[in-house]
């Protein structure tokens, strides 16, 4: 099994800028890669491109087509100002263009403005071995993480909650970790289907509230449909650490193929 940390050690740089490089078996997700991992992969890429960057603000990611086997990363800095920095990512395979992200990175600023709203919800932090998920059959990228579900029977219907972690994670960077884990749940249409369905993500944008620093390597995830119809649904996502304290909020478009 290839860790994450071994697939990005085993990048190479090409003539002429980019990277090549593979997408394991069990970084997939069906016929394509999980789409955390490509994040990941495009992120890792990016910070390589330029230099003392400051802190992820902002990943915005659009999921143009599959992506398995070989693989290239690309990255180009689009903008450098005194504060923040635009760097677009691509990963491609023999079929074409699969992901295409835009990373904004930003170094805190004075500001009078302090402001936070929610709370995280009330589910104990597993312990550090815990685990009550398993993968399903056919999703080979899952057997990289635990997860820990709450069950709750009255919970809302297009809801996910689950504790997360990756299994190995050890000499990830901060951010690529989280934006590894950061697409790991179900689409929360599937709660309101109530079976296994075809489904694929369009679009992700998240944007990063505090560093990723949580304890255990456990991420609380939440993902919650606000609306699905005409194939289409759009849910909104949060995490936060093993303290309580918000790390990310994130919106993602996703195709419902029933």
């Amino acid at each position: 099994m290839t860790t994450l940390g071994q697939a990005l050690a085993a990048l190479e740089p090409l003539d002429g800028g980019g990277w090549r490089g593979s997408v394991p078996d069990n970084w997939l997700q069906g016929r394509t890669a999980y789409g955390g991992f490509s994040a990941a992969l495009a992120l890792h890429a990016a910070k390589m491109s330029d230099a003392d960057l400051p802190p992820l603000r902002s990943a915005q990611v659009a999921f143009v087509g599959p992506l398995a086997r070989a693989i290239t990363v690309t990255a180009q800095r689009l903008r450098r100002g005194r504060n923040a920095a635009f760097i677009q990512a691509d990963v491609a395979s023999e079929a074409g263009l699969g992901l295409r992200a835009t990373f904004v990175f930003m170094a805190p600023l004075a500001s009078e403005v302090d402001h936070s709203t929610g709370t995280a919800p009330d589910f104990p932090v597993p312990a550090p071995d815990a685990t009550s998920v398993r993968a399903p059959p056919g999703v080979a990228f899952a057997q990289n993480f635990a997860f820990v579900e709450r069950r709750d029977p009255d919970r809302p219907v297009g809801e996910w909650l689950r504790w997360g972690r990756l299994r190995e994670r050890e000499g990830l960077d901060p951010e690529v970790e989280l934006i590894a884990i950061a697409d790991a749940l179900p689409p929360s249409a599937l709660r309101i289907v109530g079976r296994v369905a075809p489904v694929s993500s369009m679009t992700w944008l998240m944007n990063v509230l505090a560093p990723p620093v949580t304890r255990d390597g456990w991420w609380l995830l939440r993902a919650t449909s606000d609306h699905a119809r005409g194939g289409f649904s759009s849910q909104t996502m949060a995490i936060w650490n093993a303290d309580g304290q918000p790390i990310a909020e994130q919106t993602q478009g996703i195709a419902v193929f029933v």
